[in-house]
Order: C-alpha cells, then sequence, then structure tokens
C-alpha cells in the first residue's frame, strides 16, 4: 500500500551517497526546504540522529499534518517553519497545487496533489505533463533569506540541504549568499523544460552552481524533470575520492568529482 508510513520507512535515495560523502555521527545540520508534509524531514532525521533538520514549508496545512507524523515518530530534532526561503525577506503570492491522478485507487492513501505548490505560477507546459493538477487558488506567504535565517539561528554551516520547490530553487540558493560557501552537499529539484514561469532550467543551474564551487556528484533529471547531487568543493578533496574509490563507488561518479579539478 502506497501511504505516508510506508514511504518515511522507505530507503532515502541517495542514503548510500550521503553516507559516503558524510560522517553520519557528525552531521549537525540538515536542511529540508520545500518539506511539505515533512516526510523527507522524518527520514533524514532518522538517518542522522545527532543533527537539527530544520524543515521549511509555507502551507500551514501541510505543516498540520507533518506535526502529527513528527510526534508519531517521536523526532524532537526536527525544527518545522512556516516559511518560503527565497531570496528577498518579505512577503510573496504562493500558487496552491491541489489535484488527484485518475488511476490513483482507494489504495493510495497519499495526496498527490499538494507537492506542487510554488513561489511561481505554472505554464501551459505544466498542463501537458500533469494536466490533473490544478492551481486555483494562492495565498500570501512570509519569505526570508537563507543567509538571514541562520544568523538568527546561530547556524555556521549546514552539513545537507535538500530543495524541492518547485522552480525556485535558485531563488533559494540566491538567497543563501556568501553563505553558499557554507553547505556541503545540495540534492535539488531540477527541470529541463519550463513547468513554471521564467524558472531556471537544468543548465542555468548547472552554470549557477559550478560558478559557486560546486560539482555535479549525481544526475536523475530526464527529458522533463529529476534531481542533481552537487557537492562543495570548499568540503570535499581529491583525498576523499581515494576513500569513496575504496568504498567501490560506481566509476562515473568518481570521474565526475575528479574531473572538476581539470575544468
Amino acid at each position: 500500500m502506497f501511504n505516508r508510513d510506508n514511504y518515511i520507512n522507505s530507503p532515502i535515495e541517495i542514503e548510500r551517497e550521503l553516507l559516503l560523502l558524510l560522517q553520519k555521527e557528525n552531521v549537525k545540520n540538515v536542511f529540508d526546504i520545500g518539506a511539505c508534509e515533512a516526510e523527507d524531514s522524518i527520514r533524514y532525521s532518522l538517518l542522522f540522529p545527532n543533527s537539527t533538520v530544520y524543515a521549511f514549508e509555507p502551507r500551514k496545512d501541510n505543516l498540520a499534518i507533518g506535526q502529527k507524523s513528527i510526534l508519531k515518530y517521536n523526532r524532537p530534532n526536527i525544527v518545522l517553519e512556516n516559511i518560503a526561503l527565497s531570496k528577498e525577506n518579505g512577503t510573496a503570492e504562493f500558487f496552491l497545487s491541489e489535484g488527484r491522478p485518475a488511476d490513483a485507487t482507494e489504495e493510495h492513501q497519499w495526496d498527490f496533489g499538494n507537492k506542487s505548490s510554488s513561489l511561481l505560477p505554472p505554464t501551459e507546459e505544466m498542463k501537458k505533463h500533469t494536466s490533473w493538477l490544478q492551481f486555483n487558488n494562492k495565498i500570501e506567504v512570509e519569505t526570508m533569506r537563507l543567509d538571514n535565517y541562520v544568523v538568527n539561528k546561530n547556524i555556521s554551516e549546514i552539513d545537507f540541504v535538500h530543495i524541492d520547490v518547485q522552480g525556485a530553487e535558485l531563488m533559494v540558493l540566491e538567497g543563501a549568499g556568501d553563505f553558499l560557501k557554507k553547505i556541503k552537499l545540495i540534492w535539488m529539484e531540477v527541470e529541463a523544460v519550463e513547468l513554471y514561469k521564467n524558472q531556471p532550467l537544468k543548465n542555468d543551474v548547472e552554470q549557477f552552481m559550478k560558478k559557486n564551487n560546486f560539482v555535479n556528484v549525481l544526475d536523475t533529471v530526464n527529458e522533463v524533470a529529476g534531481d542533481q547531487l552537487y557537492a562543495n568543493m570548499n568540503y570535499f578533496t581529491a583525498q576523499d575520492f581515494k576513500k569513496l574509490e575504496k568504498e567501490k563507488v560506481p566509476v562515473s561518479f568518481i570521474q565526475k568529482l575528479k574531473s572538476f579539478f581539470r575544468s
């Protein structure tokens, strides 16, 4: 049965990469940006038991569900924030998604529609790929720059950031300012086609990340969308690559990392 509990108890998609690149017991700060109902926040809190997981979600209805799950799984190391991280402090329109695929059955105990809300309006291209998804409502949400947030919380660096904000990923990273240098790993959704108005596409993201000293170590983006994992070369060196090779990381993974130093 496809439901919230099954998802929370399933392996994290990039768990192997995270455990090879980070020292599990030493991970202190994890950011889950676009946390929705906090399922991934719970999974990260379980994977990194000594960490604090900061979960950012603009929708209060999603946060309410997330709070219940956090209590159910007894995860006091998760901090829920009703904030949309962006490149400016203030408020902004937030476009709410809803809907359910026609082929979803009662066995699918899952809210398919609430996971595509964005600071950006959807495009006609979105309708081609998800005709069942609707954007009939919008709300005003609080926005904050990531660099301001970490100052307020006295956070000196972040071990891992997961960003799933539906086309607004670079808005989040631009809001990190110079603090971007203090983020070790970033796993984020990336689109190859414009699903949200004026969103950055795959090439834009890759150029931005390389400019800021990050190398793409994993890429699942297809002809529409997917995810990319980036490593900050302020933290990873050639010596790390030798350790990874001993763990039998796929050759393509190592080659991508090494190629950063040759470019």
